[in-house]
């Protein structure tokens, strides 16, 4: 049976903006996400992340602009291509068999404050948004940021912004103490694009209980992740072990709130069997062997699906 995957983030946008020699429309070895490798797979919608490298200095809005530059460039082609911004794209993009593609943005460093930036990526169409990367900025604490803080003010208006404009907000890379304050900001479902189980693997970067709990009782959406050091501590991960998370959220009542978000090409090691976006094929075969053919269709597309239907904008 033909299956259909969304995955809820990728980096490769950061690779083809550094390495402009690189091809998405060819099995090149420095991208794990790539055109053939994606319709091998059977990915029928990947999330493209803009994410501003440390190794590029200051963060700026216009390595922003840069990378979106980027995304059109070289991987929006309409042939191939569905650019989502609402609802309406998803279904075209299901309907036409062309590639979904969405645009989010991890970290708001770049941005500087200026909530006039916010509004001009909703206008070129970034559809969700990351308020960190692992460390602080203007608008709240990352996870690896050693006071453990929550919003600034200024994040706090942030929030508003993203919530009047109809951007999703991702909480992967937020401090726990930002994750709480969210909560009570935020009245909508919210996603953790690219998180694992702390109970299976206790990194920081990984969730609570408390906070999966909170994910899906809100309706939310959870992306597992394929960074090997989120599967496993100390030993090479293997694809059990990410089964291990997903048993784990099921367990929480996250059945219909989880799906994954892989994290290609913002890795350099990656778990046995997941080396890049062409192997997703072993995943669904571990699936098929421990659960019903309708929970793997939910697992790979639906529960994404869901929750990109009911949560994009209208048109």
């Amino acid at each position: 049976m033909y299956r259909t995957i969304i995955d809820g983030h990728c980096d490769a946008l950061a690779k083809l903006y550094a390495q402009p020699e690189l091809d998405f429309y060819k099995e090149e070895q420095e991208l794990d996400v790539s055109w053939p490798r994606l319709r091998r797979a059977g990915v029928s919608v990947q999330f493209f992340a803009i994410y501003v490298s440390e190794s590029l200095g200051t963060p700026r809005f216009e390595h922003v602009l840069h990378m979106i530059d980027t995304f059109h460039r070289k991987v929006n082609r309409k042939e191939h291509v569905v650019f989502i911004r609402d609802a309406d794209d998803l279904l075209e993009a299901e309907q036409s068999g062309r590639l979904g593609a969405l645009l989010t943005l991890e970290g708001v460093d770049a941005l500087g404050g200026d909530l006039a930036y916010v509004r001009l990526l909703y206008h070129l169409g970034v559809r969700s948004v990351g308020i960190t990367w692992n460390h602080a900025n203007w608008a709240a604490d990352g996870v690896m940021e050693p006071r453990k803080g929550g919003f600034t003010v200024k994040g706090r208006q942030l929030v508003k912004q993203l919530d009047r404009l109809g951007i999703l907000i991702d909480v992967s890379h937020l401090s726990v103490q930002g994750f709480w304050e969210l909560t009570e900001l935020y009245e909508k479902p919210f996603i953790a694009s690219h998180s694992n189980t702390c109970e299976h693997c206790a990194h920081p970067r990984n969730l609570s209980n408390e906070q999966l709990a909170a994910i899906i009782d809100r309706g939310g959406q959870i992306g597992l992740t394929f960074v090997p050091y989120f599967v496993r501590t100390g030993e090479q991960a293997a694809i059990s072990d990410l089964l291990r998370h997903l048993d784990h959220v099921c367990s929480l009542g996250g059945e219909g709130n989880v799906g994954f978000g892989s994290d290609f090409d913002g890795i350099e090691q990656w778990v046995t069997g997941l080396e890049h976006a062409g192997c997703y094929e072993n995943i669904i075969e571990a699936l098929c062997k421990n659960y019903s053919e309708e929970q793997v269709q939910r697992f790979l597309h639906g529960n994404w699906r869901r929750f990109l239907i009911e949560n994009l904008p209208q048109r």
